[in-house]
């Protein structure tokens, strides 16, 4: 059975990355079957915030990344770490070491002097004379002396490393508390892992974690390393390109469904297909295609792809929605058509939102540039005249039957369809922008239209 982990650290938010790791993670142990277990890595209880654990559970809630079995937190293993601890000292594959931070210091500035890597010389390795006092010791692991660290990335292939590359790390400080590649090693084993997926970023911790699995006993699980999300210049993603805190892309009106397909496909592909439903990452993905090099991250794509999903959801789920972004239209007797004017044109929920305040909130203020661009000539006398045909006209309810009567209006008129739409255009919303006329009529019908005529004409005649 396949079982696959993720494990944040509850010392900052989730960001986007972090989410990307964990969407590998879950489609490959549902796919297979198989189990997907959250593990808070907080045995750093310094550093650790209260609100940063609850934005990552609310985050997988978000999205929908269900986990097994309860989050499993390292600050509460300590006594299973200290256990393992003990054992390694007891067979001689780890030891008290009683350098002081001075002396560490030293070896490395002349290390460094000497053009070498600084790295642990070994001293204490197999020290058996009397401890120096008042000194408290750090434990560290033998890692070998000799030969090759070898392992296989799902990704990458072969990685070789040379013994002498890993020095004899520390697995405890001198307080007793584990270090994060010795507590990482043993819960991935405790835990059943047999797939890790992980950012590259760790690819130089798997040496270390494969001594502690050598010292311990344990089988290694298959590792894949994923390449970075890069931003659109090739460099490191910061927060101004979009590395956020995963539950600001909800504030900003994306859709879960949009961010997990754009997140699937940076860095891994199927051909050139870009919409992914959950079913067919299910069906399709696999970590052993995931690409070798660094991902580019893009915003034009994201909200391309939430676009598409806004214009696929439900009316009924999407009014739901904005009820996060201050509009609550549950109760109004044009909901369908509403929505179905409004979503076509709205690459996230604010926009959205945005959209539909523009027509059920009658304007209160008329843009400049656009007053002056449609009220030229008699364009009031027009949309006077247009409003008492309205008022003539019986059983107005859709944008087709709201066309008609401008196309009727129009041609009686001898006018062009401009002469019409543009200062109507700005009486019913404001300004230029926007729906077309017929379907914000119908929207609005008739009595709220020919009120919203009047008002403009009255509030331009003022100034």
């Amino acid at each position: 059975m396949v079982v696959t982990r993720f494990a944040p650290s509850p010392t900052g938010y989730l960001h986007i990355g972090g989410l990307r790791t964990a969407l590998f993670s879950w489609l490959w142990a549902r796919k297979n079957s198989g189990k997907f277990l959250l593990r808070i890595e907080d045995t750093d209880l310094s550093r650790n915030k209260d609100e940063a654990l609850e934005a990552i559970i609310q985050a997988f809630d978000w999205v929908g990344l269900n986990y097994d079995g309860d989050v499993i937190y390292q600050s509460q293993r300590f006594d299973i770490y200290k256990k393992y601890i003990e054992q390694l000292l007891q067979e001689g594959k780890a030891y008290k070491c009683y350098m002081s931070k001075e002396e560490l210091d030293a070896l490395r500035a002349e290390q460094m002097a000497r053009k070498e890597r600084p790295r642990y010389d070994g001293r204490y390795r197999d020290f058996t004379g009397t401890p120096p006092e008042g000194v408290e010791p750090v434990i560290r692991i033998k890692a070998p002396l000799d030969g090759e660290i070898v392992f296989n990335d799902g990704i990458k292939g072969e990685i070789k490393i040379s013994a002498n590359e890993v020095d004899d790390f520390i697995i405890a400080r001198s307080d007793g508390t584990p270090t994060y590649n010795f507590v990482v090693a043993i819960d991935d084993a405790l835990m059943g892992l047999t797939d890790v997926i992980r950012g590259d970023d760790h690819l130089y911790n798997t040496p270390k974690q494969l001594v502690v699995y050598e010292a311990l006993g344990f089988t290694p699980p298959k590792f894949y390393h994923v390449p970075m999300i890069n931003n659109e210049q090739g460099k490191k993603l910061s927060k101004r390109d979009g590395a956020l805190d995963v539950m600001e892309y909800k504030n900003m009106g994306f859709l879960p469904e949009a961010l997990l397909n754009f997140l699937v496909r940076l860095g891994w592909s199927r051909g050139d297909q870009e919409i992914f439903s959950i079913d067919e990452m299910l069906e399709y993905f696999d970590p052993a295609n995931i690409n070798k090099s660094a991902s580019s991250y893009n915003l034009d794509k994201l909200l391309w792809l939430n676009g598409h999903y806004i214009n696929n959801t439900t009316n009924e789920r999407l009014a739901q929605l904005l009820k996060d972004f201050g509009v609550d239209i549950s109760e109004h007797d044009r909901l369908e058509m509403l929505l179905d004017v409004t979503k076509i044109r709205s690459k996230t929920l604010v926009e959205l939102a945005e959209q539909i305040n523009m027509i059920i909130t009658a304007p209160t203020e008329y843009d400049a540039k656009a007053v002056k661009k449609a009220f030229k000539g008699n364009a009031s006398e027009i949309i006077t005249n247009f409003a008492k045909k309205l008022q003539e006209s019986s059983n107005l309810h859709l944008p087709t039957d709201y066309h008609k009567v401008m196309e009727e209006f129009v041609k009686d008129n001898e006018i062009g369809f401009g002469k019409l739409g543009q200062p109507l255009r700005v009486a019913l919303l404001g300004k230029m922008t926007g729906p077309g006329m017929d379907e914000v009529m119908a929207i609005l019908g008739v009595d709220e239209t020919v009120n919203r005529i009047q008002k403009c004409i009255k509030s331009i005649s003022q100034n």
